[in-house]
């Protein structure tokens, strides 16, 4: 398989995010502690399945208007590695709600709305293994899609903003842009966005390839 910059990009980035993840100085905060160096880690994870599930919407909307097979490849694996970073946004946030909050995981309006987009694209992949005519599939799970990004973001996004919640710039705490997000620590969360975001499309793109060998392996 062809190395594009792309990947090459991928992986400086992530070991870039990995050594000075651990190693860079970070803001001294009560409770937090060296825990917030999980911001590299836990909150890049949500940023990537965002991204990912937003071009698998797109691929979705795509369909519908092409009816290319291709672009409902494209929606169902790119959903399906959102999944997957959404899986280990949720694995991250509870080890660092652990050593901060004092539990693997607390009554809060983002940690149970983040539940709740994992569950609504669980059903999302449920409803694709469910139907056997392929055209069918493919429509339904797309319109299904512009149900469940949207439901992302109000889950994630909106209602912790509303309600109470731990998380810093939700429910009245302040960001991490307001008082700990210095530059020390930009110059490496930024760039780590873009590294597991990279990471996620490869793994997308490989798995693509996958789907499209195996369609061709049924057709024989």
């Amino acid at each position: 398989m062809k190395l594009q910059w792309w990947k090459i990009l991928a992986i400086l980035l992530l070991a870039y995010t990995i050594v000075a993840g651990f190693l860079t100085d970070v803001p001294r905060l009560a409770i937090l502690h060296e825990s917030i160096r999980n911001l590299y880690f836990h909150v890049t994870m949500w940023f990537t399945m965002i991204i990912v599930m937003l071009i698998s919407l797109i691929y979705g909307i795509k369909y519908l208007g092409s009816q290319k097979a291709e672009h409902d490849i494209v929606a169902e694996e790119t959903a399906k590695t959102g999944v997957v970073f959404g899986i280990l946004g949720l694995i991250t946030g509870s080890v660092w709600a652990k050593f901060t909050w004092g539990a693997w995981w607390v009554n809060d309006a983002k940690l149970n709305g983040a539940a709740a987009t994992l569950l609504v694209y669980f059903a999302y992949l449920f409803l694709r293994s469910s139907i056997e005519d392929s055209e069918k599939r493919a429509r339904i799970s797309a319109v299904y899609s512009i149900f469940a990004y949207s439901m992302m973001i109000v889950f994630i996004m909106i209602l912790p903003r509303l309600t109470d919640s731990l998380h810093p710039g939700n429910g009245g705490n302040p960001g991490f842009n307001t008082y700990d997000l210095d530059n020390t620590m930009r110059i490496v969360f930024y760039p780590a966005i873009i590294g597991w975001t990279l990471l996620a499309l490869w793994i997308a793109e490989v798995r693509v390839r996958i789907h499209k060998l195996r369609l061709k392996q049924d057709e024989k």
